[in-house]
């Protein structure tokens, strides 16, 4: 993730859920909220209901790369969060790739590396 950080504070990702906007999916839910910062933090959440903690972290790690794949094509400032649903670890990545870059799109976050 070049420019992108880790989100891993409980407050903001609360904040994130409680005022920030939002698109859902088949497969995930994203969250995001401008912190003017010049870099994007991300955060990933995968509850416990979906799997064990092996199918929990396949997940995590199929969102992340998916997320890094296409992170040249996103907007820079902004606390993102990523909630997996039920069906995202069965999905198949391209089917995850795009819909992340549909909800990104939903939510004015495309269009590389400009503040907005």
């Amino acid at each position: 993730m070049i420019k992108t950080l880790s989100l891993s504070e409980n407050h903001r990702f609360r904040a994130l859920y409680g005022k920030g906007k939002s698109r859902a999916g088949r497969y995930i839910v994203v969250y995001c909220m401008k912190n003017r910062r010049p870099v994007n933090r991300l955060g990933l959440t995968v509850s416990k209901k979906i799997g064990n903690a092996v199918t929990r972290n396949r997940i995590r790690r199929r969102m992340r790369e998916a997320y890094r794949l296409n992170e040249a094509g996103f907007k820079s400032g902004f606390d993102i969060v990523i909630v997996a649903r039920h069906g995202c670890g069965e999905a198949p990545f391209s089917a995850l790739e795009g819909e992340m870059r549909a909800l990104f799109a939903g939510l004015n976050m495309t269009g590389g590396g400009t503040n907005g």
